[in-house]
């Protein structure tokens, strides 16, 4: 009875984010396109479930025409042990390969390899500790809003970053505040991690 109720409270607060649409329809991937490995990613039980070979859940469906400038994007995210993968803004499809273009908040399991933990911006402004434990649900909320990028994690501030004015990316080159699409990332066969309730609000360019 008690998660009925708790699910209740989601549904009903979600309805009350003013300005949020949804990109997930909870039952199948219309409106996404997985690419180099479509095995990698499935729907299960209202939220996608990212866990294969190398792959990236694009976003291409009729929100804004895919295209997104200055936003606040929420996901409900659960990390199994040992994983990894990310969320990308401001990128574009790209049938094979890590996508050159955009950014990546990392979701890294504090027992995962990759000295980048969840709450990164991957390789330009890294967190060394995830702020969030394994095997429970948390929120996920990314704002861009002109040169700066904000972090959220269940409400809270982990992350700000402000993109100079002279900036010019060593190792990233795509890595440039500009506008795209979002991308869940399947990184590993050994990395299981879920999505669900993704939506976004657009704010004004």
């Amino acid at each position: 009875m008690k998660y009925a109720l708790l699910a209740m409270a989601v549904v009903v607060t979600q309805e009350k984010e003013e300005g949020f649409i949804s990109l997930f329809n909870g039952k199948d991937l219309t409106g996404w396109k997985v690419s180099e490995n479509p095995g990698s990613a499935r729907v299960e039980d209202g939220k996608i479930v990212t866990n294969g070979p190398r792959g990236h859940v694009f976003y291409v469906g009729d929100v804004k025409g895919h295209v997104f400038k200055n936003f606040e994007f929420k996901a409900e995210v659960l990390i199994k042990p040992g994983s990894n993968a990310g969320i990308y803004f401001h990128t574009e499809y790209q049938e094979k390969g890590w996508p050159d273009k955009g950014f990546e908040a990392q979701i890294c399991s504090n027992g995962y390899k990759d000295p980048k933990k969840t709450g990164s911006l991957y390789g330009i402004k890294d967190l060394a500790e995830s702020p969030v434990k394994d095997d429970e649900w948390f929120e996920y909320h990314i704002l861009v809003k002109g040169k700066k990028v904000e972090i959220r994690l269940n409400g809270k501030t982990v992350n700000e970053w402000t993109q100079p004015d002279d900036y010019t990316p060593k190792q990233f080159k795509g890595r440039i505040l500009g506008s795209g699409t979002f991308a869940l990332q399947c990184h590993d066969p050994n990395s299981t991690v879920w999505f669900r309730h993704l939506r976004v609000k657009p704010l004004d360019d």
